[in-house]
């Protein structure tokens, strides 16, 4: 059962869109590039705020050239502890908006669905969650073991809390700051992130909504995600958060 949007949410003024970078000199100039024409096109207030998390390539130095071009890019360099989750809490504290997107740098994501989450933020909805698996969503090239991996873990989250929502594990979502303070602190430094802030928005009783995305595999660089390595941890933050959804008593709700 998901709440519904609240009339009385204050109009959003800024967009925010948190882009964690490690190694991607291969894709963050084009990536940023067209998100911003993208975004500049259809009229949306914005600030590109791409953290560099330890890269030793040229992506630091490709990012100090954007911003020269494009003031809205908002390079700023993480000087650890490194992680995914890490990087995206980095971006968090240095970024100006009202509203934000977490997306990834190796043009996964569509930047056509940016407008989209800045449209339903501002109908009133707290956050809004992609699906990749809905009608109007799809990928492409997508590995088919990851593929399998992917539709377990997230029937196992739709099960442990019976929520409708089948892209849990997605990073690709958007969110009002107000939601992001309100489900601080971060415990994930990796890609559990993407597990932590839709729960927790969701347990804590913020309004929410789902819309289709499409996903695009990358076509540069190497993932950084570590399947073998992120099962513990998609774990213990998904107990974590039903813990907290069924022995809190809603300390925590959002008011």
């Amino acid at each position: 059962m998901t709440v519904p949007p609240r009339a009385d949410r204050p109009p959003l003024k800024l967009l925010s869109v948190v882009i964690p970078a490690l190694n991607e000199e291969g894709c963050i100039g084009a990536m940023v590039e067209h998100l911003h024409v993208e975004l500049r096109v259809h009229g949306v207030p914005h600030e590109i705020v791409v953290v560099d998390d330890g890269s030793t390539d040229d992506t630091w130095n490709i990012l100090q050239t954007l911003n020269s071009r494009i003031p809205e890019c908002r390079p700023v360099n993480n000087p650890g502890p490194h992680g995914f989750g890490r990087a995206i809490t980095y971006g968090f504290e240095h970024m100006d908006g009202d509203a934000v997107v977490v997306m990834m740098a190796d043009e996964s994501d569509d930047c056509r669905d940016v407008v989209e989450y800045w449209r339903l933020l501002g109908e009133g909805w707290d956050a809004v969650f992609g699906s990749r698996f809905i009608r109007g969503g799809g990928v492409i090239d997508y590995p088919r073991h990851k593929l399998l991996l992917n539709r377990l873990a997230n029937l196992f989250l739709r099960m442990m809390f019976r929520i409708p929502l089948n892209d849990v594990t997605n990073a690709f979502k958007a969110y009002r700051r107000s939601v992001i303070e309100g489900c601080r602190p971060f415990l994930s430094p990796h890609f559990n992130l993407t597990v932590e802030l839709p729960l927790k928005a969701i347990v804590r009783g913020y309004s929410w909504t789902v819309m289709p995305i499409t996903w695009r595999n990358r076509r540069s660089g190497e993932s950084k995600l570590k399947i073998k390595e992120m099962g513990s941890r998609y774990l213990f933050i998904a107990l974590y958060c039903w813990l907290e959804k069924y022995f809190s008593r809603g300390d925590y709700k959002a008011r």
